[in-house]
């Protein structure tokens, strides 16, 4: 339980650079997985990314894993109803990417990575940074598990 509390005020403190600007919002009126928005969904990846980076016995640079992690899906669409001329899954870190930079002009090249890599296995080119590599287990565990709560849900109501 302390971890989950220590890792709250580190979330708190790093992200306020990217959630501050208010930009982030319009996340939430895209549909992610199952019932979550992109908004939750992005917040609930860089919580489980720094959870992750907080009981793994290595350094990481927690300020721009949370910064990548939130921005990781900052794609601005709604895959569902608009669809890309590229496969979403394959198409989306690279559009994520472009918004970030034209929005966040302060964007590292490690956060970058985070971003384009993070659909790692689907894209080929594997990440780069541990950080990255955290962001893609997490954003993998959050949509397998904003899934079957959406299944769960749906199930439960038949």
């Amino acid at each position: 339980m302390k971890l989950r509390i220590k890792r709250d005020m580190l979330f708190e403190r790093l992200s306020s650079s990217v959630l501050e600007t208010g930009l982030l919002d319009q996340l939430k009126a895209f549909k992610q997985h199952g019932s979550s928005n992109c908004y939750d969904h992005s917040i609930a990846v860089a919580k489980a990314s720094l959870y992750l980076s907080l009981l793994l016995p290595f350094r990481f640079k927690d300020e721009q894993l949370v910064r990548g992690a939130l921005l990781h899906d900052y794609f601005l669409y709604d895959w569902h109803i608009e669809k890309p001329e590229k496969l979403h899954g394959f198409s989306h870190p690279h559009t994520a990417c472009k918004n970030a930079k034209r929005d966040f002009a302060d964007l590292t090249p490690l956060e970058e990575n985070i971003i384009k890599r993070h659909m790692f296995p689907l894209t080929p080119v594997p990440p780069r940074y541990r950080e990255s590599v955290l962001v893609t287990l997490a954003d993998k565990y959050c949509a397998t598990k904003e899934v079957f709560a959406a299944l769960r849900n749906k199930f439960s109501r038949a």
